[in-house]
């Protein structure tokens, strides 16, 4: 498994409409150098929800890319996938590490609290999300962060750190610089016209020494 480090994206349904277009547009994602999946699909319809999961862990395997869920231990379970993504109203963390072992991957939310990733990490979570650092697409109701935040969590926290909200090419470098150990992002990589270009470029910072 790779460590937790670089491009982090997240699939949008409105942009991967079909199994098809989902699965070209992750794989370009992938070939461009992606790191992490979350597959995000707030929909009710659980038979396309479970083989879109399957499909996209057989895809991930194939980049040694962990692939995880959007706040459905459950459906994680079902699909094998390596871990599950929580925010902080979708149940709690030990419960998601009971029910996946201790091998699965476990992130959660922490918008802009260091104080709820220090209770998330004690609860077994080994990656902890803050944001939205800009303004989104995807939550364009988030309160915003300071990039001083992914700062102040590397000096305190002992795992990885998530950034996300409204990362883009104009503000990736320095989200990198403040500290983020991985971007998590959906429109700025999926609705590119050239997906694994712009994987190309939003992984370069994560290179510059």
């Amino acid at each position: 498994m790779t460590r937790l480090h670089g491009l982090y994206g997240l699939t949008d349904a409105t942009l991967m409409p079909t199994d098809t277009l989902m699965l070209e547009r992750v794989e370009a994602a992938l070939r461009g150098g992606m790191r992490l999946l979350q597959y995000r699909d707030k929909s009710t319809d659980d038979a396309r929800r479970l083989r879109q999961a399957l499909a996209l862990r057989d895809l991930c395997r194939q980049y040694d890319c962990p692939l995880l869920i959007n706040d459905d231990v459950e459906l994680a379970h079902a699909s094998g996938a390596d871990g599950v993504h929580l925010g902080q109203q979708d149940g709690s963390v030990a419960a998601a590490r009971d029910r996946l072992g201790p091998a699965a991957l476990i992130g959660q939310t922490c918008h802009d609290r260091i104080d709820l990733a220090q209770r998330a990490i004690q609860a077994g979570a080994d990656h902890v999300a803050f944001g939205a650092f800009f303004a989104s697409r995807t939550k364009p109701e988030a309160e915003l962060a300071p990039l001083a935040l992914l700062q102040e969590a590397r000096a305190r926290l002992n795992v990885p750190v998530v950034a996300i909200g409204g990362i883009s090419m104009d503000n990736v470098a320095r989200v990198v610089a403040a500290g983020a150990d991985l971007i998590a992002v959906v429109n700025a990589l999926f609705a590119a016209e050239d997906i694994q270009q712009q994987a190309e470029r939003l992984t370069q910072p994560f290179h510059v020494s």
